[in-house]
Order: structure tokens, then C-alpha cells, then sequence
């Protein structure tokens, strides 16, 4: 026997009628979280992966975090190297949502969903999350539709990626990765003034060019900190010392007095591990294992 014909479940103004309470719902109960489409810079067409990836735009969304009583994973996990932070979390997001606030604003969204790969600022913790899996059917066309998107992510780990979104808590994220710091002598040429996210060029002796982006510079102590070191060889080089470097941007001119590396770690995960060590009792015989 067939469905009753009296009864339909996919009535256009009742599907209407529940996603916009499911938009409403979301602006009730969510938080203004942003979205921040990935770049493709240079992929691998062998292992499909793209290492220079960028993000240059985020978007102001409402989601709900369906983790109510924390993040999920496997949280907080002491190693031998440290630290590290495992957390996952899942948001909801309105397709119709996405499609208004993400995919009509960003010509790099080539298909009508979220991507794998994308990543989410949580402005709560200050932290970034990677999209790892887009779940689409649930819930399972309910009135014969599917009104949302669920984002499983896992927390983001930075690895040189440019972050250029003119939002200055997510762009200041690249701080934690590598730097070069350059010294220069004190300024006696006003002019000579270099710009937060310029990029700075220096040739060597054998035509090939290194550049890098500046992610701060301060003037009192005549240092410039640049991230995302690369050079037209395609090889690793550092700055030389004693040699000008230039804005590309402004063409301001500088003598490099030291070369400096900061590997980036900051102590981002291993801070309170560093700092407070009051769950080892050095009072017995065996403070790594069982008490003797």
C-alpha cells in the first residue's frame, strides 16, 4: 500500500517554517564563531596534500557548540615532549546560513557545503579548530530536508600556514610559528619605517631572492620579526647579516646588524607544565612512579 496521499512531507512553506526556526534556535543558543576558508597555494597532485596553505578572509557565523559539558577527545595528554591538546568539538551551522554568510562571499568555496580542511575561530577559548568531517544528513531529512550542516573538528595545529584575515586575534595566531628577528641599527631615517604584514626581500650574492612577511616590528628596539621565510630556489636560507634588506611595499631601505631564530614554540601547550610542577613530590624515593 502506498503513502497516505492526504499527507505530504515536503510541503516548501513547511520546510520553510523549520528552518527558520532552526536559524532561530541557532542565534538563541549558538555563538558568533568565525569561519576561515582554506587557500590552495601549491598542491601535491601526488599525495593531494598543500603544505603553503593560506586563510585571507574569515566570516562572522552563528553555530552551536553540541559539546555542552567541554570539549571531547582525548583533552590534555602528558608526553615525553610536553604537552599536547587533543580536543575535539562539534558545531552545528544552518546550511541556509552558510550558503547566505560563507559561500556567496568567498570565491575560493567551490562546492555548496563546508570543507574538510577549513578551519573555525572559537573567540571563547581563542583557539582554532579543523574541519575533519562535514556530516550532512543529520538530522535525517526530517519533512524531506536537510536544514544543517554538523562540523566534527579536532583542534587546529599551526605550521606556518599565512593567516592574513585583518582580524587581529585570529592573524596574531602566526606568532606561535617560526620568526626570523632582525636587528637594525638605532633609526635615524624616519622614513625608513617597515609595516606590519609587508614583505621584506633581500638578494644573495648568486641572484636568489628571500623574502618574508613582517608580522611585527618595533621601533625602540630597532628588531623586525618575519614570518613564512622562503626564497626563490626554493631552498632554506637565512637572512645575511651585514647585508640591506628591502620593503617590497614602501621600498624602504635597511643594514641587517643580527640574525636571530625564534623556532616559535612560545611555550604555547607547555606553560602550566613548566610553571607548576607540584604533582611531582620529590619527598619519595621514586617521584616518576610507585612510592617505595
Amino acid at each position: 500500500m502506498a503513502t497516505n496521499p492526504y499527507f505530504k512531507y515536503d510541503t516548501t512553506s513547511e520546510q520553510n517554517l523549520y528552518e527558520d526556526l532552526i536559524i532561530e534556535s541557532l542565534q538563541f543558543y549558538g555563538q558568533d564563531l568565525y569561519y576561515l576558508p582554506r587557500e590552495i597555494v601549491n598542491e601535491d597532485k601526488i599525495f593531494g596534500d598543500d603544505i603553503p596553505s593560506k586563510f585571507s578572509s574569515a566570516y562572522k557565523i552563528e553555530m552551536y557548540i553540541e559539546n555542552v559539558e567541554g570539549f571531547g577527545g582525548e583533552g590534555d595528554l602528558f608526553s615525553r615532549f610536553g604537552i599536547e591538546v587533543r580536543d575535539q568539538a562539534t558545531f552545528v551551522v544552518s546550511r541556509r546560513r552558510w550558503e547566505q554568510s560563507v559561500a556567496s562571499y568567498d570565491n575560493q568555496i567551490t562546492s555548496d557545503r563546508p570543507r574538510e580542511g577549513d578551519l573555525i575561530y572559537l573567540p571563547l577559548s581563542k583557539s582554532l579548530f579543523q574541519v575533519m568531517h562535514v556530516e550532512r544528513e543529520d538530522p535525517f531529512y526530517q519533512i524531506s530536508q536537510l536544514p544543517t550542516f554538523k562540523l566534527k573538528c579536532e583542534l587546529f595545529e599551526y605550521s606556518d600556514e599565512r593567516i592574513d584575515t585583518n582580524i587581529e586575534e585570529i592573524d596574531a595566531i602566526e606568532t606561535l610559528g617560526y620568526e626570523v628577528v632582525l636587528s637594525f641599527d638605532s633609526d635615524s631615517d624616519a622614513a625608513n619605517v617597515f609595516q606590519k604584514g609587508s614583505t621584506i626581500l633581500q638578494t644573495l650574492s648568486d641572484g636568489t631572492v628571500i623574502s618574508a612577511e613582517i608580522t611585527n616590528y618595533n621601533r625602540s628596539t630597532q628588531k623586525l620579526y618575519a614570518a613564512h621565510v622562503g626564497s626563490t630556489d626554493g631552498k632554506f636560507h637565512l637572512f645575511t647579516q651585514g647585508s640591506v634588506v628591502t620593503d617590497s611595499d614602501t621600498s624602504a631601505t635597511k643594514i641587517i646588524r643580527a640574525v636571530n631564530q625564534d623556532l616559535g614554540d612560545h611555550g604555547y601547550m607547555n606553560d602550566n607544565f613548566d610553571s607548576d610542577v607540584n604533582w611531582l613530590v620529590f619527598d619519595e624515593n621514586n617521584p616518576f612512579g610507585s612510592p617505595e
